[in-house]
């Protein structure tokens, strides 16, 4: 018989788990948290440093964004421009190269006006705003293409009032269908303002040559053209000054509206915010911005034969796919907003874009083929010209209720429709000579 005390310390040095001299190890749960601690940690470390590398500028602007799926088409344009003479293929795959790149220009813009403030960020958004648009044009007006310069920035004209503008009022539509949508009507009556202008100088050189009554024959029409698109110049440039130096006087046209500023204040938080540095904005914008200008070269010369492989006008090629590409950036932007029901933003995209187009991108064409000897003008001949008026009417019509709906989106993409199918049954008269 062994003592109690002895057998106590016996039953304890056995099996029991109080057994200070047990064989088992008894888990540490603060143990079984090290590899998992030490794995967040290793992760946590990795993402700072990409974050700190170059290589995360070069995944932000080149891999993050979805679109960006269609840059190899650019290089296989320039590969296809060598090795064969199929025109309609690399008018296509330059198409497609340029997509891409058009929105990525847009985005570096925006990155760069967070560190410029408001003023200098606004004239940045004035002009890299609608570069590809310009690129192509500076390019085509370089080689004489004068009517490819006057359709394709009136197609980004029409594209962005009835296309762009029509697909996020459906869309906005749809998924709030159970409400009506409301934007602020002061700022739609300032841009119609605008856009009506721009007819005005459109509308009159075209009139003054087709009814042959000018003073100089082919002399007072470009003469007038310049004088307007000075005058253009002008009055944007008083637009801007009064959107971006008067904003503590006048309401912000793109502010929203007081309804919408409660429900955006938790997305501005989380959207306001650069995702990459003002060196690396820049240096982003003039790589694009020149990748751009090579790419052009090799869309506009294959334009010609493009018309003649797929038996289209060059009308159509240059009023209803040309803008496919400047305007993929705001059509998805026009979207996005429209659907967060933000669509004060909608329309500063999509009617913004049309005023900066017509008041500021064509005029500034006007000047520099003045420059460059050649004699572009405003002349946009009588079929093109009416086509711009009818639509500035139309949406005029449908923005003057400061509301939106399924079914106005709806009637501007068929309006569009309508534009695209007239374009491609239009023959213009002066294709040979441009």
């Amino acid at each position: 018989m062994l003592p109690v005390n002895e057998k106590a310390g016996h039953a304890l040095s056995e099996d029991s788990p109080l057994s200070l001299k047990s064989n088992r190890k008894v888990p540490d749960p603060l143990d079984l948290e090290v590899p998992s601690l030490t794995r967040e940690v290793t992760h946590s470390r990795l993402i700072k440093k990409l974050q700190n590398s170059p290589l995360k500028s070069i995944y932000t602007v080149l891999i993050k964004a979805k679109i960006n799926v269609l840059l190899p088409f650019g290089p296989l344009a320039i590969f296809l421009h060598y090795l064969t003479q199929k025109q309609g293929w690399i008018f296509f795959f330059s198409l497609l190269g340029i997509t891409p790149l058009a929105e990525r220009l847009g985005y570096a813009t925006e990155q760069l006006a967070f560190y410029t403030g408001p003023t200098v960020g606004g004239l940045l958004n004035a002009t890299f705003g609608n570069a590809t648009e310009m690129i192509i044009s500076m390019y085509a007006l370089k080689v004489g293409m004068i009517r490819v310069v006057q359709q394709s920035l009136l197609g980004s004209i029409l594209s962005n009032m009835l296309l762009v503008l029509g697909c996020a009022f459906f869309t906005g539509g749809i998924v709030h269908h159970q409400k009506i949508q409301r934007f602020d009507k002061s700022a739609a009556l300032v841009n119609s303002g605008l856009l009506l202008m721009a007819v005005m100088g459109i509308t009159f050189p075209a009139v003054l040559h087709f009814t042959h009554t000018e003073v100089h024959f082919g002399k007072s029409e470009l003469a007038l053209s310049r004088f307007s698109s000075c005058i253009m110049l002008v009055a944007y440039a008083s637009y801007l000054f009064f959107q971006l130096k008067s904003q503590q006087i006048h309401q912000n046209p793109y502010e929203p509206v007081d309804g919408e500023m409660v429900d955006n204040a938790e997305d501005s938080d989380n959207d306001d915010a650069p995702e990459i540095s003002r060196g690396e904005a820049i240096t982003w914008l003039a790589i694009l911005t020149l990748w751009v200008s090579v790419l052009s070269g090799y869309l506009v010369d294959a334009i010609g034969g493009a018309s003649d492989s797929w038996n289209m006008p060059v009308a159509f090629i240059s009023v209803i796919l040309l803008p496919i590409v400047g305007n993929a950036a705001e059509h998805a932007s026009a979207i996005m907003f429209a659907m967060k029901d933000k669509l004060d933003i909608t329309l500063g995209v999509a009617i913004g874009s049309s005023t900066q187009i017509s008041m500021f991108v064509i005029p500034f064409c006007v000047v520099i083929g003045w420059m460059m000897g050649q004699p572009m003008d405003l002349n946009f001949r009588l079929f093109e010209t009416a086509t711009l008026f009818v639509t500035v009417l139309v949406v005029a019509f449908m923005l003057q209720e400061g509301t939106s709906n399924y079914f106005k989106g709806l009637m501007l993409v068929l309006c569009y429709l309508i534009v695209a199918a007239s374009f491609f049954v239009h023959i213009d008269s002066k294709e040979g000579d441009s």
